[in-house]
């Protein structure tokens, strides 16, 4: 089975004039296509930059990142447009909803700027409200629903183009416990149910006790590797429990 994403010594270096900072210190690893992935590290440990060049919104300043077979590294601006457009989701903290659009209308978003056509951009968006539970209120607006509602849209709208990667940045930093939970089991659903391929950035050792494997950056390199296998969701959290203990520095309150 060929790796849906391939990072290969990866560097991302920031500032000149002998001011440089390597934000990202030559990273390698893969991703196999229905993974869910975690990486976590504390703050400036180099997740967001990672996260944001695997997303082709940021460059890297060497090595490569190939995504589905495809290398990313080399493309220009109106190629990675169109190539994020086809090929990724996205799922941020702040949910990114249009407050002038109904939850439906926000999730129809993603398929709109890929052309679809308008009866099979419907279905699509009623299978993926129907996977995270929110058909009922779909002709509601956002700012009439609650957080935990309004992300589980979030996620409806980057899982309805049927995207080959799905990349979630802190998806559960602005939720309460109870929302938190409900948004990761619903990840781990659609996961283990319909092989959606997840990378998730996080802080939070909950969270992360969700992923089948987990990255852990220090200083912009890999600091440790944990895999779940057969461990219970509880081991696990334990596990990277003990992993954030030896890495220090600022991570979020631990639910």
């Amino acid at each position: 089975m060929e790796p849906i994403l391939q990072l290969e010594r990866v560097e991302k270096y920031y500032g000149g004039r002998g001011h440089i900072t390597k934000a990202v210190d030559d990273i390698s690893f893969s991703v196999d296509p229905g993974e869910f992935l975690g990486i976590m590290g504390p703050s400036g440990s180099g997740k967001t930059t990672l996260l944001n060049m695997i997303a082709t919104i940021d460059s890297v300043s060497a090595g490569h990142i190939s995504i589905d077979g495809l290398e990313i590294t080399e493309r220009t601006e109106d190629e990675l447009s169109d190539f994020r457009k086809q090929n990724l989701g996205f799922i941020f903290q702040n949910y990114n909803l249009l407050d002038t659009l109904t939850l439906g209308e926000n999730i129809s978003l993603s398929l709109t700027i890929r052309d679809i056509p308008r009866k099979k951009a419907k279905q699509a968006v009623l299978s993926a409200a129907r996977q995270l539970g929110i058909e009922e209120i779909l002709d509601k607006y956002p700012y009439e629903v609650s957080g935990g509602q309004q992300q589980r849209c979030a996620c409806a709208r980057a899982l309805a183009a049927n995207p080959k990667l799905i990349l979630a940045d802190e998806p559960t930093g602005a939720l309460d416990s109870k929302n938190a939970r409900m948004l990761l089991e619903q990840f781990l659903f659609i996961n283990q149910e319909y092989s959606t391929t997840l990378l998730m950035v996080t802080h939070d050792a909950f969270s992360a006790s969700y992923c089948g494997r987990i990255l852990f950056l220090k200083d912009g390199r890999i600091f440790n590797e944990l895999i779940r296998g057969e461990k219970t969701r509880r081991q696990f959290f334990q596990e990277i429990l003990d992993v954030m203990s030896l890495l220090g520095g600022n991570f979020s309150d631990v639910r």
